[in-house]
């Protein structure tokens, strides 16, 4: 929601006097927008002036600067500047070698912009116009299609055109070149909401997402079953490829632009599925952009742009740019070495030191651990979470998922030959390395001293041998986290496992069932952290609020050393061993 302004019926021309403020060393206000201030020595060269509503940043003002734009018409929000403030921003933009008006093809941008351009010319400014249909979604037939995020490959052509002093016929035709080569395809996860208004222009049912998206509020021409982000990739890029345009290279230089409520975050992890899409098709990506470029207040959502670049439009998109929000230098940093030609030396990982029969068979009992954990954290990880935001940051849940996630993964990667303390060292290292945070250095280090406490030489391993291993991972814990019994930590579950764990092996209990016996005291006491307060790490500070919820970690402890007896138990049963 859009909550900062004072007259909702303002906000536009009060967001603008805030970005003049800030970029007045580099562009000055006029009526109806912005234009660029001129650079020392430089020649003049044709205006390329953009706009439409505003909502849309860094379109449209924030793309005016050398190598891009001109100058910039700001209309209010989601709504066409007037007749009146495009020819006075072109006016303004003005260097005597004509201009070239350019926007996206609505019909009250097409208006005015239409009616501002015969008065220029009335005027003797030669004008131009080029109209931006970059939306494959929006209609069969390409000119009649919408203008959304392609409207940046288009400016950003022609801006660099210009200052490389083509003349104005050269412009023109460069951005209708452009606009033909250039297609995009966008979705919404949820409507955007106006300034001062409480509800969304649009609403996405749930467990849906928009496809077709406009960039003015308008929701998507269909709404389809939300999509994993390999899915979504894969509809993208099938979408736009599918379009391609007639006589078309290989090449592309490809947008993935957020709408305004997508974290940068999630338009990487897209762009990561994306790219292998486009070399499995035989698509050579040229530097491409991600991030916001043209959203629309504050909608979730994202789309996918590409254009199709000759060597003419690849040297203007490759051309260097310096705007307030954009910039580029064409010129590569000389000191990066290309990753293909660093030395990587032989990964250790890969070493497998020798192990007995028993350790091996010690593995593959560790192997099933890890993967039975690995399901029962993902099915817990939102339970997790919600007690840990309780008084924490609501983190743990996916901590640990990502952690057990790393490990399973990593002793997948180990060969059936490792023994235990080669698997469940691998284990704890990707545990730390990936989940990060206290749980991620706890539980790494605890799994690597458990599998160190067995080691790989033994000829075999009983029920003692295990105990000693549970102490190690244990006393790991306590030496690098420095927290006791009673301090509302998961050692308030783990001491009280171990402490019964020897007691029942000690009094001949076979493994199995000492193993669950103490796994039900873990999950007692795990319970019991209710009533105490945190005293220390990130809930400290909130120990009053903690009170009446388990801690976190002792929660999760407990789950796992019940889900581990279960997988003891099982692969009791499978070798026929007296439980």
């Amino acid at each position: 929601m859009t909550t900062i302004h004072d007259a909702p019926d303002e906000f536009a021309e009060d967001q603008l006097a805030g970005w003049l403020a800030l970029y007045a060393d580099r562009v000055r206000g006029v009526h109806g927008g912005v234009v660029g201030l001129p650079t020392e020595g430089a020649e003049p060269q044709v205006a390329v002036v953009v706009g439409g509503g505003s909502g849309h940043y860094p379109a449209f003002c924030g793309v005016v600067g050398p190598g891009f734009a001109t100058g910039a018409v700001v209309g209010n929000v989601f709504t066409s500047p007037s007749t009146a403030q495009v020819y006075s921003v072109a006016k303004a933009a003005d260097q005597g070698k004509g201009v070239v008006l350019s926007f996206g093809n609505y019909a009250g941008d097409t208006m005015n912009f239409g009616l501002a351009a015969e008065r220029l010319r009335a005027e003797g400014i030669d004008t131009r116009i080029v109209v931006v249909t970059d939306d494959v979604a929006s209609a069969e037939d390409p000119a009649s299609r919408r203008g959304i995020a392609g409207d940046f490959s288009v400016f950003k052509a022609m801006g660099a055109a210009a200052a490389a002093g083509s003349d104005l016929d050269e412009v023109e035709r460069i951005g209708n070149a452009s606009n033909a080569a250039t297609r995009t395809i966008g979705v919404a996860f949820s409507g955007c909401t106006m300034p001062g208004a409480t509800e969304p222009l649009f609403t996405v049912p749930e467990g849906h997402l928009g496809l077709g998206l406009g960039i003015h509020g308008e929701p998507g021409i269909e709404d389809v079953p939300l999509l994993r982000a390999t899915e979504l990739a894969d509809l993208l890029v099938s979408r736009l490829l599918a379009d391609r345009p007639t006589a078309a290279g290989t090449r592309v230089a490809p947008i993935l632009n957020g709408l305004g409520d997508t974290k940068y975050e999630e338009l990487f992890l897209l762009w990561g599925r994306i790219v292998p899409l486009l070399q499995d098709a035989g698509v050579e990506v040229v530097e491409p952009e991600v991030g916001e470029l043209v959203t629309s207040l504050d909608m979730g959502g994202c789309s996918l742009t590409l254009q199709w670049l000759d060597d003419e439009l690849e040297t203007l998109w490759r051309a260097d740019a310096y705007t307030p929000a954009y910039r580029k230098v064409a010129a590569p940093v000389a000191a990066l070495v290309p990753a293909d030609a660093v030395d990587v030396a032989e990964d250790e990982a890969t070493v497998v030191p020798d192990a007995t029969d028993a350790s091996r068979r010690a593995a593959g009992t560790a192997r099933a651990a890890v993967e039975a954990v690995d399901a029962l954290l993902r099915d817990h990880e939102e339970e997790l979470g919600r007690i840990d935001a309780v008084a924490g940051d609501g983190d743990h849940g996916r901590g640990m998922v990502k952690g057990i996630g790393a490990a399973r993964k990593a002793v997948d990667r180990v060969g059936q030959e490792a023994g235990v303390a080669t698997v469940l060292g691998r284990a704890g290292d990707a545990w730390a390395e990936f989940a990060g945070g206290t749980s991620g250095v706890l539980w790494g280090a605890a799994l690597e001293a458990f599998g160190r406490s067995l080691g790989d030489d033994r000829p075999s391993y009983g029920p003692g041998d295990v105990v000693e291993a549970a102490q190690a991972f244990a006393d790991s814990i306590v030496h690098l986290g420095g927290a006791s019994r009673g301090d509302k930590t998961l050692l308030d579950a783990l001491l009280p496992f171990v402490d019964e764990l020897r007691s029942a092996v000690d009094g001949g209990a076979p493994l199995v069932a000492a193993w669950e016996t103490a796994a039900r005291v873990a999950v007692e006491q795990a319970a019991a952290t209710a009533d105490l307060k945190p005293k220390v790490g990130r809930a400290r500070p909130l120990a009053e609020k903690s009170l009446g919820t388990p801690d976190a970690g002792a929660t999760s402890m407990g789950m796992i050393l019940t889900r581990v007896g279960e997988v003891l138990a099982a692969r009791a049963e499978q070798e026929g061993v007296n439980a």
